[in-house]
């Protein structure tokens, strides 16, 4: 039942060089899967830098071993590096998906998002620890969370580790708003559609999107 969570893919590639050694790196002389887990979270969330701008309108630039090469990434991407070192230690791992409400995106992304603060399949990481599934939110790095005063999200390897509600000053902050399942694979089609219909709710082009996203990208 759990062996598709352990099964090396194209996108989460547990058996590349890179992962595996890093993994095996990070969780050498460590004895339970908890403590791997968390070790392995806080590498990624803090040694891959959060960044909304980093490649990702082809497939290829999800893949874990290349989001470990390039340091940054977004959310599902950096939860496709931490489910790919799980996978690598033997810790059957999965990705989640969310929609969620950003009150603190800056104005730059709001411009950028037709001032919206919705974003469709937010990712995170589901680790299967202790006979359950565990969720691990990995993508805003203890950096960016001091440089702008959000509360990190911290996991223990045995309770849910979500976005927080609130700010440390106590604004509010993200806001889950609804749940899009979990896959054993990044579920790239499905991504896409919603990514899609979404942007069609807004009176917007796709093409006219990416086109602005790119230039983002670019001065980012």
């Amino acid at each position: 039942m759990l062996e598709e969570y352990l099964r090396a893919t194209d996108i989460i590639d547990s058996d590349s060089p890179s992962i595996r050694e890093k993994a095996e790196e990070l969780t050498i002389g460590l004895r339970t899967d908890s403590d791997k887990a968390s070790a392995l979270f806080y590498y990624v969330r803090d040694s891959i830098k959060f960044s909304p701008y980093a490649p990702g309108h082809l497939l290829e630039h999800n893949r874990a071993s290349v989001v470990l090469d390039r340091g940054q990434g977004f959310c599902y991407q950096k939860a496709i590096v931490l489910a790919a070192m799980a996978r690598a230690v033997g810790i059957p791992a999965r990705l989640g998906f969310a929609d969620i409400r950003n009150h603190q995106l800056s104005e730059k992304f709001l411009k950028l998002m037709y001032g919206s603060n919705v974003l469709v399949y937010h990712g995170y990481t589901e680790l299967y620890l202790n006979g359950r599934w565990v969720a691990a939110t990995p993508a805003y790095d203890a950096r960016l969370c001091q440089d702008n005063g959000f509360v990190p999200v911290d996991f223990d390897g045995e309770n849910d580790a979500r976005f927080p509600k609130h700010t440390a000053s106590g604004e509010p902050h993200i806001e889950y708003i609804g749940q899009r399942g979990h896959h054993s694979d990044l579920p790239w089609e499905e991504i896409l559609q919603a990514r899609d219909e979404f942007l069609a709710g807004l009176g917007v082009d796709t093409e006219e999107f990416m086109a602005r996203w790119l230039a983002d990208q670019k001065g980012a």
